[in-house]
């Protein structure tokens, strides 16, 4: 089976390829799916983050607090290692274990959408690397709009990752999301069925 890394600059648009790819049959497992899971009240990753950021960032049902604990990692570069050393491999496990599931299940082709893909060495466990780009003015516009920042606030958030031209670079396929949504699914769907032909080929 052959494995896809997704991903992309926040507020790139990598949601919007990842639910195109699902529309055309594409099997999709979302690391920010299993990062919600992981630190559900109860589960390993939550306990730890519960004892180091004490209750204060918790909420009343005992969840923790995204909005809260998203302000602390997207200013304090040490606070986000140590919340990444917590939930990454929990999170790696699931992802993990659902692609072996995938493969018994006689799937050919699998895509890991991963908002860190190159920052946690994901990459080095897919086949190939796919990138949602936008350019720099249309990522801050869309992020300030999504999650209602200032322009100081979704600076840091955008600081905080790899740069996008990084990311470039270590990309197999490039989608450009920087134009309408129709001529972003052209590209997936055309790249997408290259990939499958090939897979197919090969297999």
């Amino acid at each position: 089976m052959k494995v896809i890394g997704l991903t992309g600059g926040i507020a790139s648009g990598k949601s919007t390829v990842s639910d195109i790819l699902k529309e055309i049959g594409a099997l999709i497992i979302d690391a920010d799916k299993l990062a919600r899971q992981v630190v559900e009240p109860g589960q390993p990753a939550w306990q730890k983050i519960a004892e180091w950021l004490g209750p204060d960032f918790l909420n009343f049902d005992q969840s923790i607090d995204r909005k809260k604990l998203g302000e602390l990692i997207f200013n304090d570069s040490i606070a986000r290692q140590r919340l990444e050393e917590i939930t990454h491999p929990c999170i790696k496990e699931v992802a993990w274990q659902q692609l072996s599931v995938a493969a018994a299940n006689g799937n050919i082709v699998a895509v890991l959408d991963v908002p860190l893909l190159f920052e946690t060495g994901w990459d080095k466990h897919t086949d190939a690397n796919w990138v949602v780009w936008v350019d720099n003015k249309t990522q801050l516009e869309r992020l300030v709009k999504r999650d209602k920042l200032t322009s100081v606030q979704a600076k840091a958030r955008i600081a905080s990752q790899m740069s996008m031209s990084e990311k470039l670079r270590l990309a197999d396929v490039v989608i450009d999301n920087s134009n309408d949504v129709e001529s972003t699914r052209r590209q997936v769907v055309e790249a997408w069925e290259k990939l499958t032909i090939a897979v197919q080929d090969c297999c």
